[in-house]
């Protein structure tokens, strides 16, 4: 994945949550290093649930959580569950899903949501730091970003060919699965060699094969990549 650097992480407040104590403190310190302000780290979903309600309670909510999906007691979906419930309880509230898994039936869940502010990358995949740090940053601001594979897995399980994605062209195919990893137009156009203009004139041919109404163009943005990996009705 190319990092969009744009979004600063100075001042972001993240909650961190990976049973793993390893992995748990070096998170904490690498975003540290990068300008975060982590104000908890915690080793399950329960603890999650707990230490974002009291941040809460004080008018204190972070501004994005760090999740992995299995964790604690039964390693199955406590992280997933405690995001959603989060979630629900503060619409909008930034996550980023850190797994070592491509769940594709958890993501679909958060998908199906409100899918901004959602993030989902695989541990294995991250090869940069720079890349996660950025990734986190747009998640925090709103934006939904998918790592390639989980991409892949979710059109494979949920693909329809009655959605409209296959009245797209090839380029247009090429050019909203990087919108699904989260890409900017800028970072499409670097990717593909291409001119910003012509992103823009594909970006608009998407919004139209596939029927997207006229509203908010980043509302718009978030529908096609969902359409695209079939959890959008």
């Amino acid at each position: 994945m190319t990092a969009d650097t744009s979004t600063p992480a100075h001042g972001l407040r993240v909650v961190v949550a990976e049973d793993s104590a390893i992995l748990r403190d070096g998170l904490v310190a690498l975003l540290s290093r990068r300008g975060y302000d982590v104000v908890a780290a915690v080793p399950d979903g329960d603890a999650l649930v707990r230490e974002v309600t009291a941040l809460a309670a004080v008018d204190a909510l972070p501004d994005v959580l760090v999740a992995d999906i299995r964790m604690p007691p039964s390693h199955t979906d406590e992280g997933l569950r405690a995001a959603e419930a989060l979630r629900a309880a503060h619409p909008g509230l930034p996550v980023l899903v850190f797994s070592q898994w491509v769940e594709t039936r958890y993501a679909s869940r958060l998908l199906e949501g409100d899918p901004r502010g959602v993030g989902y990358l695989l541990k294995d995949r991250v090869a940069d730091v720079g890349d996660f740090v950025a990734a986190l940053g747009r998640v925090a601001a709103g934006e939904t970003v998918l790592d390639p594979e989980v991409v892949r897995q979710l059109m494979g399980a949920h693909r329809s060919q009655e959605d409209g994605v296959a009245r797209l062209t090839p380029r247009e195919n090429e050019v909203l699965e990087l919108m699904a990893q989260g890409r900017s137009n800028g970072a499409i156009a670097e990717h593909l060699y291409l001119s910003y203009g012509a992103v823009e004139k594909n970006v608009a041919s998407i919004f139209t094969k596939l029927d997207l109404p006229q509203d908010s163009a980043d509302h718009r943005r978030v529908r096609a990549v969902l359409r695209y990996l079939g959890v959008d009705a």
